[in-house]
């Protein structure tokens, strides 16, 4: 399973709960994107990361001119 490669947050395991409280095993993924990243050398690089790390700026996205027009 992928891993985000800023924070290295990844998959966890826990606990189902229901209403009754029977407990079954279930996982906890995080939302990862896999966004072209502009690298500290200005290198254009593909990378998986969290939505929290794009939201919080941890990164800059590489954006191509075709796009931006």
């Amino acid at each position: 399973m992928a891993r985000c490669q800023i924070c290295g947050k990844g998959p966890v395991t826990g606990k189902n709960v229901s209403h009754s409280n029977r407990k079954t095993n279930r996982w906890f993924k995080p939302n990862l994107q896999k966004v072209r990243v502009i690298t500290d050398e200005g290198k254009v690089k593909r990378m998986w990361v969290c939505t929290s790390c794009l939201s919080a700026g941890k990164v800059r996205r590489y954006v191509s001119k075709s796009v931006e027009a």
